[in-house]
C-alpha cells in the first residue's frame, strides 16, 4: 500500500452537513495530522446547527480535535434535512472557501452516503474544488450504506481512545442516539484496521486519483 498524503501540509479543508460529521468521519486523522504538521491551518465548514447548542459544541470540539492548528470554524443555519434544496447557499459558501486558498487535502461525506444533507454536500464539493485530493469520511447510521473504502488511515490506540473521549466530551446533545456510544466508533474502527493490517483506523472513499502530472502539451493533442 502506498501513502497519497502529501508530504508538505499547509491547509486543511473540512467540511461536514451536521456538527459532529467531521469529527465522527476524521477526528482520529485530524488529530494525527495535526500533531505531524504543527501549524497547518485547518478550514472548517458546517453547514447546519448555526446560532445553536450544536454550533457551541463543534466550535469547542475541532479546537480539541485540531491541536496547534490555526483553526478557523464556519457553521451555517441551514435546516437539518433541507440542504438538498438549499443547493445556492451551499455552493457559494464552498466557492468562498476556495477563494481564501487552495487546501493540500479536503475531508468531506463520502459520495454514496445515504444522508440526504450529507450526499448534497458531497456532489457540490467537486464543483469547487476540481484538482484537489478529496477523502470521503465514513458516518456510521442506521442506513445501510457502508461500502468497501479505496483509502486507510491508521490510527495507534490512544488516538482512538482519545477520539472516542473527545466525542463523548464535546457532543454532548448526541449521547442518547443509539448509534453514539464506543462500541459503535471502535467496532468500524477495528473493521477498517483489519483492513489495511493496523490495529484501528479510519476509511475514505477516492472517486478519482490521477497518478502523475499530464503535460498539457500532451493533453493538448488528444484527439
Amino acid at each position: 500500500m502506498l501513502s497519497l498524503l502529501p508530504q508538505r501540509l499547509d491547509r486543511i479543508l473540512a467540511v461536514g452537513a451536521h456538527c459532529d460529521d467531521i469529527a465522527i468521519g476524521a477526528g482520529g486523522s485530524l488529530l494525527e495530522l495535526c500533531r505531524a504538521h504543527p501549524g497547518v491551518g485547518v478550514s472548517a465548514l458546517v453547514l447546519t446547527g448555526g446560532g445553536s447548542l450544536r454550533e457551541e459544541e463543534e466550535q469547542t470540539a475541532l479546537t480539541a480535535f485540531c491541536p496547534g492548528a490555526e483553526l478557523d470554524v464556519t457553521v451555517l443555519d441551514l435546516p437539518d434535512g433541507r440542504v438538498p434544496i438549499r443547493w445556492e447557499r451551499v455552493k457559494l459558501a464552498l466557492e468562498e472557501l476556495s477563494a481564501r486558498g487552495e487546501p493540500d487535502l479536503i475531508f468531506a461525506p463520502a459520495p454514496h452516503d445515504a444522508h440526504q444533507d450529507h450526499r448534497a454536500l458531497a456532489e457540490l464539493v467537486p464543483t469547487a474544488f476540481r484538482d484537489h485530493l478529496t477523502l470521503g469520511y465514513e458516518v456510521l447510521k442506521w442506513e445501510g450504506d457502508l461500502l468497501q473504502p479505496t483509502a486507510y488511515l491508521p490510527l495507534a490506540e490512544p488516538v482512538l481512545r482519545e477520539k472516542v473521549e473527545k466525542l463523548h466530551r464535546h457532543y454532548g446533545s448526541q449521547r442518547d442516539r443509539s448509534w453514539f456510544d464506543a462500541e459503535s466508533f471502535t467496532s468500524l474502527a477495528r473493521i477498517r484496521g483489519v483492513q489495511c493490517r493496523a490495529r484501528y483506523a479510519e476509511a475514505f472513499h477516492l472517486a478519482k486519483v490521477v497518478l502523475g502530472p499530464a503535460p498539457m502539451a500532451a493533453l493538448d493533442d488528444i484527439g
